[in-house]
């Protein structure tokens, strides 16, 4: 059980939750739910449930995350606050910048050099939403 405090009457809020929190899904307010949706599966390589006014995809293999695509209501927000961060193997990284362009995205820049661990590049998908794919060097074993 968790407090967090109380708001302007004096109640107090508590929650409860047992741990572990599973990450479960993904949810994206899109202005075009289908287009955005159809770009997402196209790239992760699973086939969209369209309805009239959402889009579902199904996780991606074993350890990967649902996403669901609504009609933003409201103008998009002016500051991105999240994004998706996917890991490619070692080594395609490069192709598959290749394929999400192919597919719609568009390359906004590259890390590639400030970080030992891990290069990445980012992209915007279709209304604009910045992810990024990034791959990690194989990690050699230590030599004793």
């Amino acid at each position: 059980m968790v407090t967090t405090g109380r708001n302007r009457h004096e109640y107090q809020w508590t929650f409860e939750f047992s741990l572990p929190h599973h990450f479960r899904g993904w949810n994206v307010q899109a202005e075009d739910p289908d287009r955005l949706a159809t770009f997402w599966a196209e790239f992760l390589q699973v086939a969209p449930q369209l309805s009239i006014d959402s889009a579902y995809l199904p996780a991606a293999g074993a350890g990967g995350v649902p996403m669901m695509f609504q009609l933003r209501s409201e103008s998009r927000p002016q500051y991105q606050v999240a994004h998706l961060d996917l890991t490619v193997p070692w080594g395609k990284r490069e192709t598959e910048v290749r394929r999400a362009l192919r597919l719609g995205a568009l390359h906004e820049w590259d890390v590639l050099d400030e970080y030992p661990h891990v290069q990445w590049s980012t992209l915007s998908d279709p209304e604009g939403n910045l992810f990024c794919l990034a791959e990690h060097p194989p990690v050699q074993p230590k030599q004793r």
